[in-house]
């Protein structure tokens, strides 16, 4: 049975081009994290390498590989065993002749959890190119019970949909996680999104009465002409949508918030915001167009 107290952390961190500097940095991140008093520790999304979705490169495809031969799965299941955290892990996998952006949930054993997760929404726009590197994920949103209690994840475009977080509450997720690569658009900077990105997903918390958890990377990442400066900013939302925790839009480091997860169940069914939903009157979410259903 998990705890009712649990300590969730955040990672934020610049990412380099030598793989193992780069992961020797998140260990620490985590270990950080750990020492804290952390018990559920998010890494950003695809930590590994730099964002190389910002163009449409064929060598890039090549770092796709099967979960059974990623580093960095193979060394945080070590890190979550000796820690004893949970540590949910994302990465670029190729499966056949697919590839997908992809989190596994490896519990504070070392063991990965049954049913990865494949992200759902992928975005394609300028510097944000991933509909040429990954499929769209078949796997449906995914929850997992670990030994710190049960938690939906999804993966940075899918945080800016509502049903995303929806879905993984009616299934039981007492936290919500996004790991998570954004910044400026290469093609105009004078756009700033950062308010908006996180007003959204202190949304979902405060809909959905559930901690939402974020970690995004910071740095300015260059590919060719394009440029994206990452904007941090990584963030704790309490179940009240509240900002509990935050970094800023420059500083490497870990933010962390203890739940008492008993005490948030018991506001949710309080509240009645899922005893008074009326599915049978939600069809039209099933169609593209609102109108054809």
């Amino acid at each position: 049975m998990r705890p009712s107290q649990v300590t969730v952390a955040a990672t934020q961190m610049s990412v380099g081009h030598n793989r193992s500097e780069t992961l020797a940095k998140a260990e620490a991140l985590v270990r950080e994290a750990h020492r804290q008093g952390a018990q559920v520790i998010l890494l950003q999304e695809l930590f590994e390498t730099p964002y190389f979705c910002q163009k449409q490169k064929d060598e890039y495809l090549q770092l796709a590989m099967p979960l059974t031969d990623n580093p960095a799965i193979a060394r945080f299941r070590e890190v979550a065993a000796e820690l004893q955290v949970v540590l949910p892990i994302c990465v670029y996998e190729k499966a056949g002749q697919s590839r997908f952006n992809t989190v596994v949930m490896i519990d504070a054993d070392g063991q990965v959890k049954p049913n990865r997760y494949r992200k759902s929404h992928i975005p394609d726009g300028p510097g944000y190119s991933e509909k040429f590197y990954f499929s769209p994920g078949d796997t449906g949103f995914q929850v997992w019970d670990t030994r710190y209690g049960r938690i939906g994840l999804g993966i940075c475009w899918d945080q800016w949909f509502p049903e995303t977080a929806r879905s993984l509450a009616l299934m039981g997720a007492e936290l919500i996680l996004y790991p998570t690569a954004i910044g400026s658009e290469p093609h105009d900077s004078s756009i700033d999104s950062c308010g908006h990105w996180q007003r959204t997903q202190q949304g979902h918390a405060a809909a959905n009465i559930t901690p939402v958890i974020v970690s995004n990377r910071v740095g300015v990442e260059k590919e060719d002409e394009f440029s994206i400066n990452f904007y941090g900013s990584s963030f704790i939302a309490d179940p009240t949508g509240a900002k509990v925790a935050e970094l800023n839009s420059t500083e490497e480091g870990v933010l962390i918030h203890t739940f008492d997860l008993d005490e948030i169940d018991q506001m949710r069914s309080a509240w009645g915001v899922f005893r008074d939903r009326r599915p049978e009157l939600y069809d039209r979410l099933l169609t593209l167009d609102g109108e054809h259903y």
